[in-house]
């Protein structure tokens, strides 16, 4: 990949805020046109590498270049290369839809003439032509997700980074969210930058996927590539009353089975023929004195990537949040 061709260059990545370390020695690379998804559960240092790498706080360590400019020594130009939308959201109630854009597009010196052209093109996009002189407080939460991700796209940025852009959005706005990015994506080259904790919405979106858990970086590829290196196709999840150590240790011993994770009642078996496991897996427990409450077969997600690389899951690290409404990526327990 020759350096010109590369909208992300990171490189040993870190922020520390005193002891604690947000993020960890992160380095990757991002092509253009690429949707780049950053995956990995509230605390884990998401948003603390998105303010990083959109100029708003400074690395403690390391560096890197957005659209070819570094980030320390030339936020200013890094800043007119990109769209930001945050998971907070940040439109004016006050104003219009219309408004609102228009005021952005000001803001970075786009012409008066395209800036309205611009605007009714991406109102339009959006699905809010009909409501764009409307204030926005009269908007949906969905409405106004969309509206940010249009105004984010009015001066044309090279790369538009995204912190949890479904984020408190209902399933059926949630949809909407991955078919405006996916329209994004073919109608025009914006590289996008993703944050989220949503599996679903990584493996629907996403070219390439970064793991990440306590800041650091686990494993890299595209979703297909890492749901092929855990071993087994399928899921056997088993809730197994007080399950002993000796009775784990049988399971993980039968030749069908690939590997094997325990969360607290859980068993998760991998194997190859989930269909023809289970009963085996079953009898096994059974006749060796444990008692299966529950059971399921699932083919492998993102979520099982998730937990073989990192030996838990996503959901394990939700209490860990920042604050994003005071200072997004500053643990609140640093007083942000």
């Amino acid at each position: 990949m020759s350096a010109e061709s590369k909208a992300v260059e990171v490189t040993g990545l870190t922020k520390r805020f005193g002891s604690f370390t947000a993020v960890d020695n992160v380095s990757f690379d991002m092509p253009d046109g690429e949707v780049f998804g950053y995956l990995g559960p509230n605390g884990a240092g998401k948003t603390t590498l998105m303010r990083m790498l959109t100029t708003l706080i400074i690395p403690t360590s390391g560096s890197a270049k957005v659209a070819g400019f570094d980030i320390v020594k030339n936020p200013a130009a890094v800043r007119r290369q990109i769209g930001v939308i945050s998971q907070a959201m940040t439109s004016d109630l006050d104003l219009t839809g219309y408004e609102n854009m228009d005021v952005y597009g000001r803001f970075y010196g786009v012409p008066a003439r395209e800036r309205k052209e611009r605007i009714g093109y991406l109102l339009e996009m959006v699905g809010l032509s009909s409501r764009s002189g409307e204030l926005v407080a009269t908007y949906s939460g969905g409405m106004r997700r969309r509206l940010e991700v249009a105004r984010g796209l009015v001066h044309r940025p090279k790369i538009l980074f995204l912190d949890e852009p479904s984020s408190g959005l209902d399933p059926q706005s949630r949809r909407v969210m991955w078919e405006l990015l996916r329209q994004i994506r073919q109608e025009s080259s914006t590289t996008i930058f993703l944050t989220t904790h949503y599996m679903e919405e990584a493996d629907a979106l996403c070219s390439r996927i970064a793991i990440i858990d306590d800041g650091k970086i686990v494993v890299l590829g595209n979703p297909e590539q890492l749901k092929r290196e855990i071993p087994g196709s399928d899921i056997v999840s088993l809730v197994v009353e007080a399950p002993s150590d000796p009775l784990v240790d049988c399971v993980k011993a039968l030749p069908f089975v690939r590997n094997l994770h325990v969360e607290d009642e859980t068993l998760r078996v991998y194997v190859d023929n989930g269909a023809t496991s289970l009963p085996a897996l079953m009898d096994a427990i059974r006749s060796y004195g444990g008692r299966v409450l529950s059971a399921g077969i699932h083919e492998q997600s993102l979520e099982d990537v998730f937990i073989h690389f990192t030996g838990k899951s996503i959901r394990e690290g939700e209490a860990k949040k920042v604050s994003l409404l005071v200072g997004a990526g500053v643990p609140q327990r640093w007083g942000r």
